[in-house]
Formats: structure tokens, C-alpha cells, sequence
């Protein structure tokens, strides 16, 4: 929806790459492998796609085709579509975050395969709604564990029904 230009690349860099990496680095110190995953990947993504696109900028590799562009983000929309079926354990908000990714990896990736404008601008939209909807995430869990308790509801998921003779005992 706007140009590319120096801020989107800055925030790709700063925001979307290095500091999603470091999240997943605490991710991992907490023990969640979704959120390591998920925190270190997409940074990496963003890291990837802001030296694809300067690379060619400073000399150091020609432009990638509008093909492998799509290929790429089509790939990336893969390994969303693995981690968008992670968040079905998850709360509605998760599910929406990542699914809502992906529809935006396969737009994006066909805008470029198939060099069309109007793809680029629906993805734009929806990838505002996805940006949106991670941001509303965010504050959901940034306020209840500041305050304790839910603010924002997350769609919290249905407890798993007991399957056959298993039984679950807690003993204290």
C-alpha cells in the first residue's frame, strides 16, 4: 500500500528481524517450541527479505526474478501453513495471526508470480488485518500478565475431551 522505501526496510531489519529473533531466543529459554520457532524464523524471514532486496541495491547480486520472488514467499507460505496448523492447539487469536499469514504469503507470492497489482493491493489489506490481529494478540497477553488477568479475550481453546479408558489423576 505505500512504496518501499528506507522505513519499511528499517523495520524489517530492526522490528520484524532482529528483535523477533531475540524473542525467539527467550522463547527458548522458556521452553516453547512454537514461540522459538515461530519468533526465529520469521525473523530470519524478515532479515532474509530486507538483503534480497538491497543486495541488488549495492552491487553485490542481481535482482531475483518475480518467479523466484513468488517461489520464495510461496515457500514461506509452506512453513506457515505448518505452523498455522501448530496454532489449532492454540487460542482463536493465534489461529487467526497465522492463518491469516499464510493467505498472505499466497497472495503476495502471486501478486509477484503473476506480476499483478491488484493481488499486491488485496495482500496489502490483508496483511494490515494480519498485522493487526498479531498486534491485538500482543496486547491481549501483554495486559493479562501485567494485570492478572484476561483484558483481551483470546478465544482460549476447548479443553481436550478424554479420549477412551484414559484417565488423568492429579495427585497433590
Amino acid at each position: 500500500l505505500v512504496p518501499m522505501g528506507a522505513a519499511i526496510l528499517a523495520m524489517g531489519l530492526v522490528f520484524g528481524g532482529m528483535a523477533q529473533f531475540v524473542a525467539g531466543l527467550l522463547e527458548y529459554a522458556n521452553g516453547n517450541t512454537f514461540g522459538m520457532t515461530a519468533f526465529m524464523a520469521y525473523g530470519a524471514f524478515w532479515i532474509s527479505l530486507v538483503v534480497l532486496l538491497l543486495l541488488p541495491h549495492w552491487g553485490l547480486a542481481p535482482a531475483s526474478s518475480p518467479a523466484l520472488l513468488g517461489s520464495y514467499l510461496w515457500m514461506w507460505g509452506a512453513f506457515t501453513a505448518i505452523m498455522a496448523v501448530g496454532t489449532l492447539a492454540a487460542a482463536r487469536a493465534h489461529q487467526t495471526v497465522f492463518f491469516s499469514l499464510l493467505l498472505l504469503f499466497a497472495l503476495l507470492g502471486c501478486a509477484e508470480v503473476f506480476a499483478s497489482p491488484m493481488l499486491n493491493v488485496i495482500a496489502g489489506y490483508e496483511g494490515l488485518f494480519c498485522g493487526l490481529s498479531a498486534i491485538y494478540l500482543a496486547a491481549a497477553e501483554i495486559f493479562a500478565a501485567q494485570f492478572g488477568r484476561t483484558i483481551l479475550p483470546i478465544g482460549l481453546p476447548r479443553p481436550v475431551a478424554l479420549q477412551g479408558n484414559d484417565l488423568v489423576v492429579h495427585m497433590s
